[in-house]
């Protein structure tokens, strides 16, 4: 059994519908479809997801509702029209929407996150609806049957029993239609996961039923060393591990959820990522292991919107507990960091900058100040991470003076270095301005006349 998932793009329009419905009927595995919502048709255009948080924008700002309802619907309704389909389903829409906006807005949160999910839920409505009428047997199945995630605050996760209740998909005759992106606590509350969340929903169902190979369908024929809108014509890559994917994705790689391997990553399930426009491209595989090649260094990328605490204390060494009690107070603000680069008498904690407000900086710098008796203590703004990943790296020396070379020769300087235990990821924390420069100078370094991976 095959599972795959269409992201927004693959699903934008009655014409990219169609090319999903014919990619699924060329083999018969695939067997369990997951779904995101309507994406962009063109570059100017606005995805569903959008236009959704406007409609939920108008509902708790009494804005017009009814104006923003049509504006969601309109879009379906051209597919539907494009795919054949009657104007029921477009009535369900719409009495599904009505039927939101008029839920609790007593946490402005959830009411959003219902709102947004009704992207994925309706568009899979829909394209069950249109399988059925193109000969192919399908079934739309709603996360509520199944997909049980964790409570509030955690960040979302599914739960132990969402997987033995989904392994019965297996089991299901029909194609089955899966909205990804959300799921419900056991008292019923929907949660959505994070960006890409419908990447995470179809590992979950892949891992769910044991599937032989989980297949996301995007826009592009594969994964890249480097990001072709920075780099020119960057080398392909035509298989890449776990580890070395995760450590991408963490850092910019927005073709795949960093935290959509770790379902498939536990049972050892490859990933396939392919191009729903170009789907005899064999694309790049997600992989356990895999044989070395020819250089140390898969892939390099880079991400921007962090910021950085700094914290002075003379002979912070010796104090037992200090590193803790400073995580502390960051885990207090509801705060996750990303890497915490020290010497002797100094600590940085490094953490994304859309977590942090200015009321946020203030109290972590009094408590730190106040507490732990910081000699200094002050938050630095725009950096970015850029991140060189290989399996190879384990066994090549030299490899960060390299590096740090070839970022040397762009005059910008490194505010960071971080290596991680595995050694398969060198990091190096940079002033934003200089990103797109590095990440050239470094490719250059790393695979100019090298041959794909």
């Amino acid at each position: 059994m095959i599972v795959c998932k269409f992201g927004g793009t693959s699903v934008a329009s009655a014409e990219q519908i169609k090319k999903v419905a014919n990619i699924v009927k060329s083999n018969p595995e695939r067997k369990i479809v997951a779904v995101s919502a309507p994406g962009k048709r063109s570059g100017d255009d606005i995805k569903v997801t959008d236009l959704l948080i406007e409609l939920a924008d108008a509902a708790l700002n009494n804005g017009n509702v009814e104006e923003k309802i049509h504006t969601v619907v309109s879009r379906y309704q051209a597919i539907a029209e494009g795919l054949g389909l009657d104007q029921l389903i477009c009535d369900v829409i719409a009495q599904d929407l009505r039927g939101r906006v008029a839920g609790d807005q007593s946490n402005h949160e959830l009411f959003i996150d219902n709102l947004k999910a009704s992207g994925e839920d309706n568009n899979a409505k829909l394209i069950a609806a249109y399988f059925n009428l193109a000969g192919l047997p399908a079934k739309y199945v709603s996360p509520k049957d199944g997909l049980i995630l964790n409570d509030l605050p955690e960040r979302t996760y599914a739960l132990p029993e969402a997987y033995e209740n989904l392994s019965k998909l297996a089991d299901e005759k029909e194609i089955i239609i899966f909205p990804g992106f959300f799921g419900y606590t056991k008292d019923g509350v929907l949660r959505t996961f994070d960006r890409g969340g419908s990447d995470i929903t179809g590992s979950i169902l892949a891992s769910a039923v044991g599937a032989k190979l989980y297949e996301n369908f995007t826009d592009v024929d594969c994964v890249f060393a480097a990001n072709p809108k920075v780099v020119n014509d960057p080398v392909e890559i035509k298989e890449i591990t776990y580890r070395e994917m995760r450590e991408l994705s963490y850092a910019g790689f927005s073709v795949f959820h960093d935290e959509a391997l770790m379902p498939v990553y536990k049972q050892g399930i490859p990933v396939n990522i392919k191009n729903t426009n170009n789907p005899s491209a064999p694309g790049t595989r997600i992989v356990p292991t895999r044989p070395a090649t020819g250089r140390p260094v898969t892939g390099i990328s880079a991400d921007g919107g962090f910021s950085i605490l700094y914290v002075s204390k003379y002979l912070m060494n010796r104090e037992v507990g200090f590193g803790r009690r400073l995580l502390q107070i960051i885990e207090e603000e509801n705060i996750s960091y990303e890497h915490t680069p020290s010497g002797l008498d100094d600590i940085s904690v490094i953490m994304r900058s859309n977590q942090l407000t200015p009321e946020i900086e203030e109290r972590i710098v009094r408590r730190v100040r106040e507490e732990l008796y910081a000699d200094d203590v002050h938050f630095r703004h725009d950096f970015s991470m850029i991140v060189i990943v290989g399996e190879g790296m384990r066994n090549n020396t030299g490899l960060a003076a390299r590096a740090a070379t070839a970022i040397s020769a762009t005059g910008a300087n490194i505010e960071m270095i971080n290596q991680g235990s595995s050694e398969v990821s060198l990091v190096f924390g940079v002033r934003s301005e200089f990103e797109n420069q590095i990440l050239k100078a470094l490719y250059s370094e790393f695979f100019a006349a090298v041959p794909s991976a």
